[in-house]
């Protein structure tokens, strides 16, 4: 069963639940964001019946706005409580304490952010909200000396975007430190079968342009990443898995893998793979598969074939956020031709309302051997050379 919502349904999303005649909760923003009869509709009143009835129904969300409608109608469930774990990154941090009892964190309330003396805070360290998303508010601090300058940046930041993301996917009333990991970052799509087991979709390596910059901009994956990565996570994930009881559970998570080779979460959002329909999306550009279609029919990719001739393509999803110090407001158009031509093998791309939402869109790219200077220029743009500002008359006429 779905469960949809704003912001995205991809078409890929939507050929799968049309072509799988996959059932979909009748909520009114699914009709808004899919308006066709024909499909597996499921009264609201049916669906919550079915996914109180026992404690690992199968759903899927392509969204975290979804978890409202979760939260009104399945109170007092299993399915609830393990969304909240998960989202929340306090509870989640304090349910795996015993298995990385070296690791610094601490909830810290909004309003105590200025009050509280750095002093009292182990450095480096990042500082995030304890219930968020997109890279939203997190900010690397070093030192002591940097505390302040940070968390004026990150209230600035929280004020610019406020009222995009509801309350339970963005909530900046309490925020958490935490030791900062150094090392790779990777992301996982993944589900847990009937019996608890994990099943691994996709890993995607997160590239930043720098130890500093902690933002979202590439995340690409490769034969080469899973391969070197799929058993050990694998195995992480089992124990992650009977340490919270996990069972029918889609879940994209965060980890960091340090130098002594630990791999550490970060975060996990449940119900999901990759916001807006990404990673899912880009696995089957990439290895042929749906995602969607082996989590809801609990199918398991063949890695063994999948990864047995080694192509050196990589697949990325670039996420164009906006980085340029220009104003949503201010952006007359976004030259999406012109970032398309700055790429050799442009996969997809999808456009996002940048006054609505802190982006201009997703782009799915495919690069070759060789060719990676492309992601390389991505990576470190401000995006100027494709915006379009608003001249000022009607900047000051706004």
């Amino acid at each position: 069963m779905l469960l949809l919502d704003r912001p995205n349904i991809s078409n890929f999303l939507k050929d799968t639940i049309k072509e799988h005649y996959l059932p979909v909760i009748a909520t009114q923003e699914a009709w808004k964001q899919i308006d066709d009869i024909s499909l597996n509709w499921v009264s609201e009143a049916d669906a919550i019946k079915e996914l109180k009835s026992g404690d690992s129904p199968l759903l899927y969300t392509n969204s975290e706005n979804t978890i409202k409608w979760i939260q009104q109608h399945l109170k007092g469930t299993e399915l609830l409580r393990k969304v909240r774990l998960f989202k929340n990154k306090i509870r989640f941090r304090e349910l795996i304490r015993d298995i990385y009892p070296f690791y610094y964190f601490r909830g810290i309330d909004f309003e105590d952010l200025e009050r509280i003396s750095p002093t009292e805070l182990k450095f480096p360290l990042v500082l995030k909200p304890a219930v968020g998303s997109l890279s939203m508010g997190v900010r690397k601090v070093h030192t002591a000396g940097q505390w302040t300058a940070a968390v004026k940046a990150v209230k600035e930041e929280i004020n610019t975007y406020k009222g995009s993301f509801p309350d339970v996917v963005m909530n900046t009333s309490n925020f958490m430190v935490e030791e900062f990991i150094d090392g790779e970052e990777y992301s996982i799509d993944c589900y847990f079968d009937a019996d608890g087991e994990p099943v691994i979709l996709n890993i995607l390596q997160h590239i930043f342009p720098s130890g500093e910059d902690r933002g979202e901009r590439v995340y690409t994956t490769s034969k080469e990443i899973i391969a070197g990565l799929k058993d050990r996570i694998e195995a992480f994930l089992r124990i992650l898995g009977q340490k919270t009881a996990l069972a029918n559970f889609p879940l994209h998570l965060d980890v960091r893998i340090n130098e002594k080779d630990n791999i550490i979460p970060i975060e996990g959002n449940p119900l999901r793979f990759g916001g807006l329909c990404t990673s899912a999306d880009l696995a089957h550009h990439a290895y042929g598969f749906n995602s969607y279609d082996y989590y809801l029919r609990g199918k398991r990719p063949d890695w063994n074939s999948i990864l047995k001739d080694s192509d050196g393509r990589k697949y990325s999803v670039v996420a164009l956020g906006n980085n340029s110090g220009v104003k949503g407001e201010n952006v007359l158009y976004f030259d999406y031709d012109s970032l398309l031509s700055d790429f050799r093998r442009p996969l997809c791309l999808r456009k996002i309302d940048i006054e609505e939402y802190p982006f201009f869109g997703m782009l799915f790219v495919e690069t070759r051997k060789g060719q990676e200077d492309e992601l390389e220029q991505i990576l470190t743009s401000n995006l100027l050379e494709y915006i379009r500002e608003k001249d000022a008359s009607s900047i000051n006429n706004n």
